[in-house]
């Protein structure tokens, strides 16, 4: 022998030959050059198996029958080589044909169970999966620290939680990118939705549960979830806030959110184990061209592998067990939660909140106040910040336009407003008439539409507007787009008089007198 080895690492070589080990697979795993381990071999009997091919005594010495070796040196990724009968030659691997593949499945990093799957779907393979098992060669054998497993009632409990998703071609930059992988597992039959998503959000979040209870045909009453930001805005084991649209929506499925403790996985387990068990087997090193094809994929391993497998814990059948937890979960509502925007506002002086440039009115009492605005394509609701209590209810209108409630309306002038009637009737009688109208036709927004009528009597001069409110009088419409309108289109006359000093009375004084003398002529 070119070398002397200690009484541990002869042990070792002994071990690993009679396991069927190659020279070359040996040498790996110990560091001991091939020739040292042919001769430790050699000297105790062992057959040396060359690379790519079987000992020449075959099937090896079976370690716990000599009494030499102990296992326990072994490397826990070994794989024990099943024993042959005796009298029996052995047979090729029903792998064999589709070593390359195998191969290419191993580099990229997908597991037995994963390969197996494939061949069986894509290549007719007949064979077992011990038996692709075995030609991958590697059995990782685990310790797991004793966890407590958690039962639930059917129907009681979900559990939800983001994981990586598969690698899948961006349809902008043409470039492959991470997806997000969402998980709802039933706790008491351990039924999964699975997802792919591109992107997250607190709506994204909810559609998601959405589509999963949809699919599910029923939601649970409790989601357990991490303390995810799209889900939980402030973290407290005894009254966590939720995201308010969150917990609108689970409100509308009749479903209570419980977060878990930060940093405590373990309570959430079972979704756990569902996004590794989805990472490592259907998705592992797999890309998609289109999210839409990842997720048929997924969806398709759902039903042949996922649904149909015999549970490790529950040791029955996960479509079984679903069959008789579906019943428990609750009904759907007949219509699906209607999604909104949300933010604070400040109720303005004219009693009401701004929302994409209109206004809305709010109940009396509230100016100068906070609330919380809800709004989406149909409506705007307003809600009181303490209490989540709903204050009003708007129908969308468009841009610079206002939605008073009657009962938004005030009861009495405010002295402002008297005084401002005050100024538009010294304007001119038919000015001070339009204003009157105005404030009584348009409530809270009457002020800002008399400042208005006066801003114009200032720019086009008292007389000119005047005569304006007297033509809409007339014309049956008194408000302050019209005056503001006829004003801007009116062609004033090329000589016009001007009142130059302030003691003079207004030529409107006058009016009277001079249609009596001409009345007289």
């Amino acid at each position: 022998m070119s070398n002397v080895l200690d009484e541990t690492k002869q042990q070792q070589v002994i071990a690993l030959g009679r396991l069927g080990w190659s020279l070359r697979r040996i040498e790996a795993a110990t560091g001991v050059r091939r020739e040292t381990i042919s001769g430790y071999l050699k000297a105790a009997g062992v057959a040396v198996r060359r690379r790519g091919g079987r000992p020449a005594q075959w099937p090896p010495p079976n370690p716990a029958t000599t009494g030499e070796v102990s296992t326990d040196s072994v490397p826990p990724d070994a794989v024990v080589a099943a024993p042959v009968r005796p009298g029996r030659a052995p047979t090729a691997s029903a792998c064999e044909p589709y070593r390359e593949l195998i191969v290419e499945a191993v580099r990229r990093g997908r597991n037995a169970m994963a390969i197996w799957q494939d061949l069986v779907d894509q290549h007719g393979f007949d064979g077992r999966y011990a038996s692709v098992r075995r030609f991958v060669g590697r059995l990782r054998v685990t310790s797991p620290e004793p966890a407590g497993i958690i039962e639930t009632a059917p129907g009681e409990e979900g559990q939800v939680d983001y994981g990586e998703g598969p690698m899948v071609r961006d349809p902008v930059s043409g470039k492959y990118k991470r997806t997000r992988l969402f998980v709802l597992t039933l706790g008491c039959s351990r039924k999964s939705v699975r997802l792919l998503t591109w992107r997250s959000s607190s709506q994204r979040w909810a559609e998601l549960h959405e589509e999963a209870f949809r699919r599910l045909g029923g939601t649970p009453r409790v989601i357990v979830l991490d303390n995810l930001r799209e889900g939980v805005l402030t973290p407290d084991v005894y009254d966590a806030q939720l995201n308010p649209l969150y917990r609108d929506v689970l409100a509308h499925y009749g479903v209570v959110a419980l977060p878990c403790r930060v940093r405590d996985p373990d309570r959430k387990g079972k979704v756990e184990s569902g996004i590794g068990h989805t990472q490592r087997t259907p998705l592992k090193g797999l890309r998609f061209e289109t999210i839409e094809a990842a997720q048929v994929y997924l969806d398709q391993w759902e039903g042949r592998w996922a649904d149909t497998r015999i549970h490790g814990t529950t040791k029955r059948q996960v479509s079984a067990m679903f069959a008789e937890e579906q019943p428990h979960l609750q009904p759907l509502p007949l219509e699906p939660f209607r999604y909104y925007r949300h933010g604070t506002r400040v109720v303005h002086l004219d009693g009401c909140v701004e929302v994409d440039a209109a206004y809305y009115s709010v109940p009396p009492g509230w100016i100068g106040q906070q609330v919380v605005v809800q709004w989406d394509d149909l409506h705007v609701r307003v809600l009181d910040p303490k209490t989540s209590g709903l204050l009003r209810e708007h129908l969308r209108t468009r841009r610079g336009h206002h939605r008073v409630a009657d009962a938004d309306r005030p009861t009495r002038t405010p002295t402002k407003t008297l005084a401002l009637l005050d100024v538009a009737r010294k304007a001119g009688p038919s000015i001070g008439a339009v204003c009157d109208h105005i404030h009584r036709t348009e409530g809270v927004l009457a002020p800002r539409r008399i400042l208005g009528v006066l801003a114009l009597a200032r720019k086009h001069g008292p007389a000119l507007a005047e005569d304006a409110a007297h033509f809409a009088l007339e014309a049956g419409a008194p408000s302050y787009r019209f005056l503001r309108r006829f004003l801007e289109r009116v062609k004033l006359p090329a000589t016009a008089l001007k009142q130059i000093d302030p003691l003079i009375r207004h030529l409107t004084d006058y009016r009277a007198l001079i249609e009596q003398r001409a009345a007289a002529s």
